[in-house]
């Protein structure tokens, strides 16, 4: 029961972030005055584009181990 709940709350929270960043780079790209104002945010947008991959895998990763653990390990 909780894991569906986990999986049901951690796909809707990466929807939500994946939605954000798409209209960040709209609003940088429509908005943001001048190449060196957009480069310089489009850089930033990077590394949350990073931070949000990197949680999308530890995420994934917690969850195979929490679902597999203990199997294959016994002596």
């Amino acid at each position: 029961m909780f894991g569906k709940v986990k999986k049901v709350f951690f796909t809707g929270m990466f929807g939500i972030l994946y939605i954000s960043f798409v209209a960040q780079i709209v609003y940088i790209l429509g908005w943001v005055p001048g190449i060196d104002g957009k480069l310089a945010w489009m850089g930033m947008l990077a590394f949350e584009w990073l931070a949000l991959i990197a949680a999308r895998y530890l995420s994934k990763r917690s969850s195979n181990n929490a679902q597999y653990n203990g199997y294959g390990r016994r002596r």
